[in-house]
């Protein structure tokens, strides 16, 4: 693993934090995280700290949200039959369980159909079109998805099936020929592009909600799940996803969905839920169904009333999960033996590995393991019946999205964004574009995106960590993408004598500012084992930590969690 450079946010001007400070009077050190984050005033600290679901934007400033409410009610009007369809991941399968559960209790026509991923690909396949005309569907109702299928749509026209489309990712030149409903389409003048495919959804049935005078608390009991595809999706948590994520997150923690409790029982989760755990242990279940069986187990366990099948179905999905960890394990272990070994690849700047036995659906997590390890620009591939196909991640900074797109003309299909993408291609092509994509990869990157980074906001010295500190901190959650959780750094730290490895190679110690050891907070140093015995000698040494709250048998205490260390 590479060193980490540790990377000062720039500090706002002195009047801007006086300013603040003046207005909220709180510490001026959190005054520079709000300045930071683009928060002047009184009024955007209020709205920052006590989102109101009044903010919340009107549907039907959405392009499309008119025609979709309208052929919905026609739906239901003329008895027909509705398939509600998503993507086979956490934000895909949380879109299909909210939609299709809210629009139950109008109509007993509906069905829900998630992809294979090994069989039918991302995205609308044909054979769900093929599926919906022998049941006799005339809707389907696309969500996370379906932006750029303008020829599966047609197909499905050609069928008598119209489609609604309610996606976020970005739209090609054309667009299929049914309802969109996407903030991202050049002429949608809905005021916040960034909402997850779920999102889209929950605006269709607010929508739907607004236009038929249903009270829109109908809507809000699926805001949990809308906050679990908001965190797993990784949508910036700004403007309406900070309204919708804080209420969702609410939810999660009061009532939570029978099959979310269930995944919180199976995960031993029994605190506060919050960003972190949607990331680690609510997400990694939901994912996990589809990357080893299929994804409609997911749904299934989303949409359950039952306590049983609940239990049962995040058992379920908990089993997939532990099988893809020994999978992920022993693929991103196969993977690195092999660039170790392949002296070539020490002076490339950018990654591509393949092996055809591999199971596609670890891919996405193995491209983001040897990222870390590497940190190149890094595509990793298993052969998917004829193509090879799998999954691709950058670094911060740079845009690969526009890397694979110059290799388009090698490619049978691609998508995604900046930071991660998809792909597949024929074997012929493939040392073609990995020569290709090498060179793009050398031609326009800089040396120091490929040196990994910690961003720091300030430097805070463990004296100034107080309580009244952190309960105002604490309050800036929900953390996320845009609203990331704070990094402090202090460069005089030393370890009391309880320091001890926990786990595998965890640091678990007490830490006080070696000048001033007043303040005494515990913390946790994940996987900085290799810094035991100068710590353990009791030297100072520097720190990159965040301040979080550790939660264990209805205990609070406040923990830093060091992301870093310099000795």
């Amino acid at each position: 693993m590479l060193e980490k450079k540790w990377i000062l946010k720039p500090e706002p001007t002195v009047e801007e934090i006086n300013n603040l400070q003046s207005s909220l009077g709180i510490h001026p050190s959190l005054c520079t995280l709000l300045v930071q984050r683009g928060i002047k005033t009184f009024d955007e600290a209020k709205r920052f700290f006590r989102p109101d679901k009044n903010l919340i934007h009107d549907p039907f400033l959405m392009k499309g949200m008119t025609e979709a409410v309208a052929r919905i009610g026609e739906a239901f009007g003329n008895g027909e039959r509705i398939m509600i369809y998503g993507d086979y991941d956490v934000d895909g399968t949380t879109a299909v369980a909210m939609v299709y559960s809210f629009f139950l209790d109008f109509s007993d026509n509906l069905v829900y159909y998630v992809p294979d991923r090994y069989e039918e690909g991302y995205g609308i396949s044909f054979k769900s079109i093929d599926h919906a005309k022998e049941e006799g569907i005339t809707l389907i109702i696309a969500l996370d998805c379906g932006i750029k299928a303008v020829k599966k749509v047609e197909y499905a026209k050609e069928k008598g099936i119209d489609y609604i489309i309610c996606d976020h990712h970005l739209p090609g030149e054309t667009v299929p020929d049914g309802i969109i409903l996407n903030p991202k389409q050049v002429d949608c003048n809905y005021p916040f592009k960034e909402l997850s495919g779920a999102g889209v959804g929950f605006k269709l049935l607010q929508g739907f909600c607004k236009r038929n005078d249903i009270d829109i608390q109908k809507a809000n009991e699926y805001l949990d799940l809308l906050a679990i595809s908001i965190g797993a999706d990784m949508v910036p948590i700004q403007n309406e996803n900070r309204v919708l994520a804080k209420y969702g997150m609410e939810k999660l923690n009061e009532q939570p969905t029978l099959g979310i409790k269930a995944i919180l029982n199976h995960a031993k989760i029994d605190r506060t839920v919050n960003m972190r755990d949607i990331g680690f242990a609510i997400g990694p279940r939901i994912n996990a169904a589809g990357r080893i069986a299929h994804a409609s187990k997911a749904v299934e366990l989303l949409i359950t009333s039952d306590f049983a099948d609940a239990e049962e179905g995040s058992e379920d999905v908990s089993l997939d999960n532990a099988e893809r960890k020994i999978l992920d394990a022993e693929t991103t272990k196969e993977a690195l033996s092999f660039l170790h070994s392949d002296t070539a690849h020490q002076n490339k700047k950018s990654t591509l590995i393949f092996n055809e036995h591999w199971h596609k659906g670890i891919l996405g997590i193995v491209c983001n393991r040897i990222q870390e390890h590497y940190y190149r620009p890094t595509i990793v591939l298993s052969k998917s019946g004829e193509f090879y196909t799998g999954s691709a991640r950058s670094v911060k900074g740079y845009h690969l999205y526009n890397a694979i797109n110059e290799c388009s003309d090698i490619l049978e299909s691609f998508g995604g964004h900046a930071f991660a993408a998809g792909l597949t291609i024929k074997p012929e092509n493939l040392d073609a574009f990995a020569k290709r994509f090498e060179k793009i990869v050398n031609d326009s990157i800089s040396d120091d995106l490929l040196i990994p980074t910690v961003e720091v906001d300030l430097n805070l010295p463990l004296n100034e960590v107080q309580a009244g500190f952190f309960k105002v901190l604490n309050q800036f959650e929900p953390f996320g993408v845009g609203n990331d959780q704070p990094i402090f750094r202090c460069d005089q730290v030393k370890a009391l004598p309880n320091l001890r490895v926990v786990g595998k190679d965890h640091l678990k110690m007490d830490i006080v500012d070696a000048d001033n050891p007043s303040v005494r907070i515990p913390a946790i140093a994940f996987n900085q084992i290799k810094h035991f015995d100068h710590i353990s000698r009791g030297k100072p040494f520097k720190v990159c930590y965040s301040l979080e709250i550790n939660e264990w048998k209805g205990n609070k205490t406040l923990q830093a969690n060091i992301r870093d260390i310099k000795v």
